[in-house]
């Protein structure tokens, strides 16, 4: 099962980084902050992988039979190594590019809320806000852990229901 978690677990940390890493850098917008959206499309289609590693772990160690809470498990284990690279990712372009996307992030924040009408003390508190977040947001302590779980519940979710379909040995039974 640890063979089966590494290696699903590092494919699916290569392609949500590769992807973030895309996003980030070609397909951001001219404010410098991409779709949340695609970002957690990107997530969905890199976390795919814990299905798969749930049914190879079923059908090669386990016979064509798997119980909820050992499926659960293996996802949940795919999930925090990919999770893992995630932050690793996310950690190294945040450094590399001096945080920028934070300050791209706090003016599209600003104009979305000018957009709505807000008032100017409305604003203002709202920027200050932002502002404190950022602070916080300044500390690799904070940001590692808020950053984990931008991804880790996708992966929760992913991994309940692959764990639920895939505890019925009738669906995408073991080939002979």
């Amino acid at each position: 099962m640890a063979r089966i978690i590494l290696t699903f677990g590092i494919i699916a940390g290569l392609i949500v980084s590769l992807l973030m890493v895309i996003g980030m850098t070609l397909l951001a917008g001219p404010d410098g902050v991409g779709s949340e959206t695609a970002g957690y499309l990107t997530m969905l289609l890199a976390l795919a992988f814990i299905f798969v590693a749930i049914k190879r772990h079923r059908d090669v160690n386990l016979g064509g039979v798997i119980r909820f809470w050992p499926a659960l498990a293996t996802g949940l284990g795919v999930a925090a190594i990919a999770g893992l690279f995630y932050v690793i990712t996310w950690e190294i372009y945040f450094n590399m590019t001096g945080g920028a996307f934070m300050d791209a992030y706090i003016t599209a924040q600003i104009e979305g809320q000018r957009e709505r009408g807000l008032t100017a003390g409305e604003l203002a508190a709202h920027e200050a806000s932002l502002r404190q977040s950022m602070a916080l947001y300044a500390n690799w302590w904070f940001r590692m852990p808020v950053t984990f779980t931008e991804i880790f519940p996708v992966g929760v979710l992913v991994s309940l229901v692959s764990a639920a379909i895939l505890r019925n040995p009738n669906v995408l039974p073991r080939r002979a």
